[in-house]
């Protein structure tokens, strides 16, 4: 990583520990190499995924940020990756998917029009109500947990289908089991930020934890729990994700 004022990067461990709010979607039937998706088929989702689990894209930012530019991410995410323990099939979440406004900015402007390749049947994304929420403990405290925030997957930009279509477009090939991590999943104010490098403004402001410990980025004996769950207005229908933690 780049060492403060340095020319040459140094060997070291990070100090700059976060995690990153996702989800991860399973494949279910794959696709010939050479083939591709498209976001409009009505039939993509029940026929290439399988279900979704909570993700933790563990990152170590001051190696990212070193690697990022020309390499993009590398060992500075390659080290760990965390799942909910089991896998919630699309059909249990079916009741809970909700139609969204088709986010025809193509990622670049909202004036862009999208590629072809993204553009949703009936120009609306199928987006599932999921509650998000993370929690912090320190290993000081482990007993006393902090949230520090609490998202939907409906924050994400792009669809499933939108994400699948893409990966797809240079003919690349789906096999059955592979595991797509969505991105950070935010939302508009920082007690909803996926990930500590937005909820701290890159490293420039602190946060209080309920235990009277302040953090910037992921310390040493630190728990980190994604729950996820959808409910409708009967609180007797609950699909649960599990916890997804892991301890620094």
């Amino acid at each position: 990583m780049e060492a403060g004022g340095s020319a040459s990067p140094v060997y070291r461990k990070t100090s700059v520990m976060d995690f990153e709010l996702e989800m991860g979607i399973f494949v279910g039937q794959g696709t010939p190499l050479g083939s591709t998706l498209a976001a409009g088929d009505p039939a993509l989702m029940d026929r290439h995924v399988f279900g979704m689990v909570l993700m933790n894209d563990w990152s170590a930012r001051d190696i990212q940020k070193y690697e990022y530019v020309p390499l993009g991410p590398f060992t500075g995410k390659n080290f760990g990756t965390t799942v909910s323990p089991w896998v919630v099939t699309i059909a249990a979440m079916e009741p809970y998917l909700s139609i969204c406004s088709s986010g025809s900015g193509s990622g670049h402007g909202d004036g862009d029009e999208l590629s072809p390749h993204l553009v949703m049947d009936s120009g609306k994304r199928r987006m599932f109500d999921i509650n998000l929420e993370v929690g912090l403990a320190s290993g000081k405290h482990p007993e006393i947990e902090t949230i520090v925030s609490r998202s939907n997957f409906k924050n994400l930009h792009w669809s499933i289908e939108q994400m699948l279509a893409h990966h797809t477009v240079s003919g690349c090939n789906m096999r059955s089991g592979d595991l797509l991590g969505t991105g950070t999943i935010s939302g508009n104010d920082a007690a909803s930020y996926g990930s500590l490098l937005e909820k701290t403004w890159g490293g420039r402001k602190t946060f209080s934890l309920d235990s009277g410990e302040t953090r910037m980025y992921l310390e040493d004996g630190d728990r980190v729990t994604l729950r996820g769950f959808c409910q409708d207005e009967d609180p007797r229908r609950r699909v649960g994700f599990g916890e997804c933690s892991g301890i620094v």
